[in-house]
């Protein structure tokens, strides 16, 4: 019997929490910031607030006290907004221990410092004197689906190979497959700046634009995201597997995309703060990754025009119409 603890009770942690129970095996702790969410999971073993519809297994505790999600667990999986991680961890490091091992499944870059959540968890915990095996897990992955158990396969991400493997074998069962790979920086970074590209694929259907336009604006967000991941230490042939070209294609053409769904609503003329409120408390990675990613480009001189187009349009309100006209009229270059 392994001990797990997901620290993050929105779509996706709950979603991971489902399906670990269900392959059976473990003792899962779901750790909810939110005290009611936490209490009203356990007494109607439904996380109504996040993924309503799907009943949670007996094997799950759902509970607000991170000390007890954590004090047996083996396994630490982070499932927190990215711009909340810095601040969770903080809160409960101090019930860490030696001998754990985390794994981040949050898909995001710290939006104030451009840092990947591997670095910013290994900073928080530096803090308190702890080095901790770490993975990140990553992949293209609806969080409604992996709990319906619709199968599934996503990569787990580590410079410790016994605990990639550890954790493929915990998480596999018949409706989700794991693979192992050693490149987290590649890994992490794809599983960021898909989120970028998809509210641009949102615009583009939002404008109802067509499918030529979306097929372009996919293959030049690969070349984007893999010129980044490259420079930042990531393989290119990462990009090009599940969490990268896998995720991309995923939350650029899912109507489940929260992030597509913002880039609709600004297609079609909606103000941010009113796409964003319509997303019932949910969070679109992608709104916030933006800047920080481009600062992540600036330092290492990337050129990121979609991203920086995306920019324009979340944060200084430009109209998505003459956004990708300015794409479109970008000087001539070999592919």
């Amino acid at each position: 019997m392994t001990r797990i603890a997901v620290m993050g009770s929105g779509a996706w942690g709950t979603a991971l929490a489902i399906s670990l129970a269900r392959r059976g095996g473990h003792a899962i702790a779901l750790w909810s910031f939110e005290k009611p969410v936490a209490e009203t999971m356990r007494t109607t073993r439904e996380n109504s607030a996040f993924l309503p519809g799907f009943r949670l297994p007996d094997a799950i505790v759902p509970t607000h006290d991170p000390a007890e999600a954590l004090r047996d667990a083996e396994l630490v999986v982070l499932v927190t907004p990215s711009q909340f991680t810095r601040s969770s961890v903080r809160g409960f490091a101090a019930h860490l221990r030696p001998g754990q091992a985390l794994v981040s499944a949050t898909k995001g870059i710290e939006d104030e410092t451009s840092l990947r959540m591997s670095q910013v968890i290994a900073q928080v915990l530096a803090e308190h004197g702890l080095t901790l095996p770490f993975g990140a897990l990553s992949g293209p992955s609806f969080a409604q689906e992996v709990a319906a158990g619709a199968p599934t396969a996503i990569t787990i991400a580590s410079q410790d190979a016994d605990l990639a493997a550890q954790v493929q074998r915990e998480f596999s069962s018949k409706s989700l497959r794991l693979y192992t790979n050693d490149d987290v920086v590649g890994v992490e970074l794809g599983g960021s700046l898909k989120n970028v590209i998809a509210i641009a694929a949102g615009i583009v259907a939002g404008l109802e634009l067509g499918l030529n336009t979306n097929a372009a604006l996919i293959t030049r967000g690969i070349a984007e995201m893999t010129r980044l991941a490259v420079a930042c230490g990531g393989r290119r042939e990462t990009l090009a597997g599940l969490s990268g070209v896998g995720d991309l294609v995923l939350t650029c053409t899912g109507s489940l995309s929260r992030n597509r769904t913002v880039g609709m609503g600004l297609g079609r003329g909606l103000r941010l703060r009113e796409v964003l409120a319509g997303l019932g408390g949910q969070v679109a990675e992608g709104v916030r990754t933006t800047s920080a990613a481009l600062g992540l480009a600036r330092k290492h001189h990337v050129e990121m025009p979609i991203a920086e187009q995306m920019e324009a349009i979340l944060i200084h309100g430009k109209a998505p119409e003459r956004a990708i006209e300015e794409l479109m009229l970008r000087p001539g270059r070999d592919e």
